[in-house]
């Protein structure tokens, strides 16, 4: 229902689908712009150093600066490159990143969830989606006709499968606790104890599996410039390498808010103080979430390739079947 000059109006569904999807894009670009200007600044401050701030009071406006820069620099293609495909790669991270935001509910209030689509296996369609945008990677690379990002891609590939392994297996915890895959009944399931409590085992690797699935430091072998140069992006440039860009913050962005979804009890506030908006907590903690990875990369060193695989393989995974089966067998004892 959309008003219009003080009147309410029935709207078709695709009307609301579209506004909606409008608005989201919106919210969802400022808010990437913006994160990656308090990654820089948050940087600068833990490396007593300014960061951005020459560019607006304040540094404000750095983000449309670096807009601008992108579409104006010069957009190369290789000679030797897969012209269709390198120039595809890009666009298969970005709208893979930017779906899942369509099934995320941000809060609730008396006329619904706040979120384009309700959908009943919302969690499988995050995982699902998700996972489609290591193609983007493993494409570029592939494409470029250069051995560095063929390297990159296919580190890409076999990080995603390793942790992607360890990760879902610590969500299962969640599922069988919530006894559903929708995301508003696992927000609704935490009611009076949000998950992070018995699954603290799943909490944990959810956290290590999603900085690795989102190629962020110390798990950034996939575009590890001391190594590959510049990684799958290396041949890229001009807007193309700017969707890379939006891509890997949208990404880091959904891991904050399903783990806000999945384990922070959502829009549901802490100690019932439900005066402030679920919409006001659903960002706090997904801002925690958000620091918390920023705080990474300025802390921790780059691992090295085959510690990360054995890492995952060797350690996560083991933890998360072994987290996995006592929720299993605790829930099946108690219900």
């Amino acid at each position: 229902m959309l008003p219009a000059f003080g009147f309410a109006l029935e709207a078709p569904w695709w009307v609301e689908v579209v506004v909606k999807s409008l608005v989201l894009l919106f919210i969802v670009v400022t808010t990437f712009a913006y994160s990656m200007l308090a990654e820089r600044k948050i940087l600068g401050w833990m490396q007593l150093r300014p960061g951005p701030n020459r560019v607006g009071p304040w540094g404000l406006l750095q983000p449309a600066a670096d807009a601008a820069k992108m579409l104006l620099k010069e957009d190369l293609t290789p000679q030797t490159a897969d012209t269709f495909i390198y120039r595809l790669a890009p666009f298969i991270s970005l709208i893979a990143a930017m779906g899942v935001y369509a099934v995320i509910p941000f809060s609730e209030s008396g006329n619904g969830l706040w979120s384009i689509g309700d959908v009943n296996a919302g969690i499988l369609f995050v995982f699902a989606l998700t996972s489609i945008g290591v193609y983007g990677i493993s494409l570029a690379g592939w494409s470029s006709g250069s051995k560095y990002p063929l390297l990159g891609s296919v580190r890409s590939t076999a990080q995603m499968i390793s942790y992607e392994l360890a990760m879902t297996m610590s969500v299962v915890g969640v599922l069988i606790l919530a006894g559903t895959t929708s995301l508003a009944g696992i927000v609704h399931a935490q009611n009076r104890l949000w998950f992070v409590i018995p699954q603290l085992g799943g909490f944990a690797i959810y956290l290590i599996t999603a900085v690795a699935e989102t190629n962020r430091t110390p798990f950034d072998l996939v575009e590890a410039e001391t190594e590959l140069v510049g990684g799958f992006h290396t041949e890229y440039s001009g807007l193309r390498f700017g969707l890379f860009f939006i891509a890997e913050y949208l990404n880091m962005i959904t891991v904050s808010c399903i783990a806000t979804l999945l384990f922070l009890g959502g829009w549901n506030a802490p100690f019932g103080l439900t005066v402030i908006p679920g919409i006001v907590w659903f960002v706090l903690k997904a801002g925690l979430f958000i620091f918390a990875y920023i705080w990474l990369r300025a802390t921790l060193p780059r691992l090295r390739y085959d510690r990360l695989m054995a890492f995952g393989w060797k350690i996560l995974l083991p933890a998360a079947t072994l987290n996995l089966m006592l929720t299993a067998a605790v829930v099946a004892v108690t219900g």
